[in-house]
């Protein structure tokens, strides 16, 4: 099936559409996306747009479906890093793999096809395909895509144990009786249970029953543990500073779970 081209005015709405996304203006894009599909529905560079947006809100099933006969669009490398992307999300690593092959033989200078393929190798455990693709990404765009942290195990221990150490008391004191464990990369197993909705990119986790949910009678049992994933945190932060920072941020967060408390009840915590 073909379709006709977008008019440049179309065009131009469209860009406006990507502008509004890189700008986190994620509710305003699908709006004006919603209001252009009314007329061209199925058309494949719509398509595109669509699931990216649906990436941004937090749903790549759904930009699995969008991007369901949008082959045809004008970008196939951005078609093929989409999907990509949305399976490397759905934790489908193998396939995430195959698609940012096929973005980078299209076109081997993208850069965020590279930085993909460097967080799906490294869940293949081949970390060196994964490091070659990290500078690849940098060598391209340094700003957008900067290498992961280097910093050894024992440096990022250091650098956890010392964050602690700089938490509010609140927090401190729930850390007395669960412990705050470091793992390269959140587990497989994990990230594929029934009705998950974490993400490969998960920074931290805590594993147990909350608070709110034991009774005072429970048989005594292991009080669960905070997880912090390090490759994750060494992707995320630009110096150790920053990683202090996000240690912080990402033990009060898993905390705030630990109490039982809900993403508003977080906010409201202070521990969001």
């Amino acid at each position: 099936m073909t379709y006709e081209t977008l008019t440049e005015t179309e065009w131009e709405r469209v860009q406006r559409i990507w502008d509004l996304l890189e700008d986190g203006e994620i509710e305003r894009a699908r709006i004006e996306l919603d209001d252009m599909m009314r007329k061209r529905e199925k058309h494949p560079d719509l398509k595109i747009v669509d699931a990216s947006i649906a990436i941004d809100e937090g749903e790549p099933g759904r930009a699995l479906t969008a991007l369901a006969g949008a082959e045809r669009s004008a970008d196939p490398a951005m078609f093929f890093h989409l999907r990509a992307l949305a399976k490397f999300l759905l934790t489908r690593f193998d396939e995430a793999r195959d698609d940012a092959a096929r973005a980078l033989a299209v076109h081997p200078e993208m850069g965020e096809a590279h930085e993909l393929m460097s967080r799906v190798l490294e869940h293949l455990g081949d970390e060196e395909g994964s490091r070659r693709h990290a500078d690849e990404a940098a060598e391209i765009d340094l700003d957008a895509f900067p290498r992961p942290l280097d910093v050894s195990d024992e440096e990022f221990d250091a650098v956890v144990e010392s964050s602690l150490k700089e938490l509010p008391p609140k927090v401190r004191k729930h850390l007395e009786e669960i412990p705050v464990l470091v793992e390269p990369l959140p587990d497989h197993e994990v990230l594929d249970a029934e009705n998950s909705k974490l993400g490969p990119d998960l920074l931290g986790l805590f594993m147990g029953r909350d608070l709110m949910s034991r009774l005072h009678d429970d048989v005594p049992a292991s009080p669960g543990a905070i997880y912090l994933f390090r490759r994750n945190l060494l992707r995320v932060c630009r110096d150790r500073e920053e990683l202090a920072k996000e240690i912080r941020i990402t033990v009060q967060h898993e905390v705030g779970h630990l109490l039982g408390l809900d993403e508003d009840d977080l906010e409201t915590w202070g521990l969001a």
